[in-house]
C-alpha cells in the first residue's frame, strides 16, 4: 500500500490528522518519505539547493567558525561537532578538507535520519564507528574515563542525536524549517487548528478548534505579535523537542543554525502561501498536500518562539544576523582573495586547485546574495 493510501487509511480511520502528522509522512515515511527516497539537497537531478552544494566555500568559512568556537571553549581534546541534519555529507567533508586548527581535537558527528542518504555519507567521508568519535577511552587511576586526545579529526555518523553530552558545537543548516509544523488560524475566540482530511481529488485542509495544548502553544508564538482574526501561524512543535533534546547535548559549547526565521508579525502579515513552500526539482511548487512523499515542505520559523525555547533550555540566542553578514565576519572575503591568488599562480597549469580557487568569487556572490541564501537567518546559541 502506497504513503498516499495509507494516508487515506489512516484518516478514515481517526479523522482529520494534524498538518504536522502530515508533513511528517510526506517526509520521514520509512518507506516512501521524500527524504527517505533520497529528495533533497544538490544540483543536477535534485530538487533545492543549500548553501554547502553551492561548493566548498561555505565549508571552509564553517571551519573558520570552528576554529573561533574552539579556541573560545579553551581548545578542549576532543572537540565535537554534531552536524544535525547532515544529508550526503557534503558540508562535513568539506569542513575535514579545510583542515582546521582544531581538526587534531575535531569529532565530527553526522546525525542523518535517512539510511539512504547516511550510505552516501560513506561515499564522501572515511566513516569511524561511534565509540571511535565518541570515544574510546582512556582508563587513567582515579579518574574518570576520557576520550583519547589528538587522534582527531575522526568522522562518524549517527541516525540521531547522541546520547552524551560533550563540549562542542552543534551545527544545523536549513534543519528546523524541515521538522514537522502544525497549523493554527486565529479565530474571534482563540485558535482554529487547520488539519488535513481526504477528499475524491486529493488531500484537503479543514479547521477545527485547537486543543488547550496546542492553543497554548500558539499564544507563545503569538505572544507579542500582531496576528488579525483569520491569520495562520505555523507551531513548530518538533523544533521545540528538538532544541530541548539539544539543551541535554550541549554541556558546554554553541548551537549554529541557518535557517528561514522570522517574526510572528511578519509571518501573520505574509500570508500561508509565503511561509509554507514545497519544492521539487528546482522548482516551487503550490500545493503542501498535493503528492506527498515527491516533494519538500519547508516552512519558516517564529524567531520570537525560538527566543523564549532556547532560554527556557539555557542556551540563549547570542547572534542573530543574516547569513551575509555571519559569512562576512568569519573571513569570507579573505577566502576568496586566497582563492584570487591561487588562481593567479596556476592559471597557466589549469589545474584544479586553481580552478577551486577562482570558483571561490562565484560561491561567494551566491552565499552573500540579500536576494537569496544571503538573506537566510544565523542564529547562535551559546552556554559558557
Amino acid at each position: 500500500m502506497g504513503l498516499d493510501a495509507r494516508l487515506r487509511e489512516r484518516i478514515h480511520r481517526e479523522g482529520p490528522i494534524a498538518f504536522a502528522d502530515f508533513q511528517e509522512a510526506a517526509l520521514y515515511d520509512p518507506e516512501e518519505g521524500f527524504f527517505t527516497r533520497g529528495g533533497g539537497a544538490g544540483r543536477a537531478g535534485r530538487d533545492f539547493v543549500t548553501s554547502p552544494e553551492v561548493g566548498s566555500l561555505f565549508g571552509m568559512v564553517i571551519a573558520r567558525a570552528l576554529d573561533e568556537s574552539w579556541q573560545r571553549l579553551g581548545e578542549p581534546d576532543p572537540f565535537v561537532v554534531v552536524e544535525a541534519g547532515a544529508g550526503r555529507g557534503r558540508l562535513g567533508a568539506d569542513v575535514v578538507r579545510a583542515a582546521p586548527a582544531c581538526a587534531t581535537a575535531l569529532r565530527y558527528v553526522l546525525v542523518e535520519r535517512s539510511a539512504r542518504l547516511r550510505e552516501e555519507q560513506r561515499e564522501r567521508l572515511s566513516l569511524e564507528p561511534p565509540d571511535e568519535a565518541l570515544g574510546p577511552f582512556l582508563a587513567i587511576d582515579d579518574e574518570p574515563p576520557a576520550p583519547e586526545p589528538g587522534r582527531g579529526p575522526i568522522v562518524t555518523a549517527l541516525d540521531d542525536l547522541p546520547a552524551v553530552g560533550v563540549t562542542g558545537v552543534v551545527v544545523a543548516n536549513e534543519l528546523l524549517d524541515n521538522l514537522p509544523v502544525h497549523l493554527v488560524e486565529r479565530a474571534e475566540d482563540g485558535w482554529n487548528e487547520v488539519r488535513v482530511d481526504a477528499a475524491a481529488a486529493g488531500f484537503v485542509e479543514v479547521t477545527v478548534p485547537a486543543a488547550p495544548a496546542l492553543a497554548a502553544e500558539a499564544d507563545l508564538v503569538a505572544e507579542g505579535a500582531v496576528v488579525p482574526t483569520g491569520a495562520r501561524l505555523p507551531v513548530p512543535l518538533a523544533a521545540r523537542a528538538w532544541l530541548e533534546r539539544v539543551g541535554t547535548l550541549v554541556r558546554r559549547g554553541e548551537v549554529v543554525l541557518f535557517d528561514y526565521v522570522d517574526t510572528a508579525s511578519s509571518l501573520a502579515a505574509r500570508g500561508q502561501a509565503s511561509w509554507l513552500r514545497t519544492y521539487r526539482a528546482h522548482q516551487r511548487g503550490v500545493d503542501p498536500l498535493a503528492e506527498p512523499g515527491e516533494q519538500d515542505i519547508t516552512c519558516d520559523v517564529p524567531l520570537e518562539y525560538l527566543r523564549r525555547i532556547t532560554e527556557r533550555v539555557g542556551l540563549p540566542i547570542e547572534e542573530y544576523v543574516p547569513q551575509r553578514e555571519w559569512m562576512g565576519r568569519h573571513g569570507i572575503a579573505e577566502l576568496v582573495a586566497e582563492g584570487d591568488r591561487i588562481w593567479q599562480e596556476g592559471a597557466s597549469r589549469g589545474d584544479l586547485a586553481a580552478i577551486a580557487g577562482r570558483s571561490r568569487g562565484v560561491e561567494a556572490a551566491a552565499l552573500t546574495d540579500p536576494g537569496g541564501l544571503g538573506a537566510h537567518r544565523v542564529l547562535v546559541l551559546r552556554r559558557a
